[in-house]
């Protein structure tokens, strides 16, 4: 096979039997597809023709260039599982990823915002005009929820029930009701009755949110409204939307909230991947006692 018949078909294998999802489907491709072009740009042959030292040498070149443990770890398991397939279907006698042995990434804690960096994120759209009252009921919404990004721009104007101060969130095999604090509400509230409409490119149009043209919001859209805003209110951190699902959980745990209450909001489907946010509360009560505390 030559290497694009190569990724077509591991492509189909990866979408119609893997089920694998959306963003974990663009990953894969995007890390054979730079091994490919860096087979191609070394003379090393294709995809089938590449030995062990070759892969070898490519995630010495990854490091070499800078690229982080968590980025290298994740093109060893991208290598890993199409040269699997590769055996599978009969295209390579051996599988030459034996070398290839991920490094344990550091446990970095996820950054959040104070409460009062909250405030002030969410105080940056302006509602004066309708990009402003839609940024802010998506900054509200993901907030008031922690839902991912993916989630958020995937919600379609059916999934929010104000009467019941509610929205429907479709995540990863699971489907899971998360309330609204008043303001996020007033929010959608109004940019659902009086805003959307006049967004919207066809009355047909299901998106709870859309971009300038009338279509449904993006995530780099969102991305980048993210960061417009960060920069507005002048904080220092690296916010991302994931940011503000942290924050969410983080805020909750603080606030008397309950690690399982927390789980089934977040959509985790193990309470060990909600269970850092009380490492986050943990460390930050450690710091307060540290600056705080005349012997410390």
């Amino acid at each position: 096979m030559t290497n694009q018949e190569c990724l077509e078909k591991y492509e189909l294998y990866l979408t119609d039997v893997k089920k694998t999802a959306q963003n974990t489907l663009s990953s894969y491709m995007r890390d054979i597809r730079q091994f490919g072009a860096y087979l191609d740009q070394n003379s090393l042959g294709g995809y089938t023709e590449a030995d062990e030292d070759s892969l070898y040498e490519y995630i010495e070149h990854l490091r070499g260039i800078g690229k982080s443990v968590a980025t290298v770890s994740r093109n060893i398991a991208s290598l890993k599982n199409f040269y699997a397939w590769l055996k599978q279907n009969g295209e390579i006698d051996e599988v030459p990823t034996g070398r290839l042995v991920p490094e344990k990434a550091s446990h970095k804690l996820p950054e959040i915002l104070t409460a009062r960096e909250v405030e002030l994120l969410l105080e940056q759209p302006e509602c004066t005009d309708r990009k402003g009252y839609r940024d802010r009921a998506m900054l509200e919404l993901l907030y008031a929820t922690g839902i991912r990004v993916t989630e958020l721009i995937s919600l379609d104007v059916t999934d929010v029930n104000l009467s019941a101060g509610i929205i429907t969130c479709r995540g990863r095999d699971k489907v899971r009701s998360i309330p609204l604090y008043p303001a996020a509400l007033k929010a959608l509230k109004d940019y659902i009755e009086f805003i959307r409409p006049d967004m919207i490119a066809a009355p047909s149009e299901r998106s709870l949110f859309v971009n300038i043209s009338g279509e449904r919001m993006s995530r780099q859209g969102f991305w980048k409204i993210v960061k417009s805003y960060q920069q507005k209110a002048g904080i220092e951190k690296d916010i991302t939307p994931h940011t503000l699902r942290h924050s969410f959980a983080t805020h909750l745990l603080e606030n008397g909230a309950d690690l399982r209450s927390i789980q089934e909001m977040l959509g985790h489907a193990d309470i060990s991947s909600t269970q850092i946010y009380s490492q986050l509360v943990k460390k930050q009560l450690k710091d307060v006692y540290n600056k705080a505390h005349p012997r410390a």
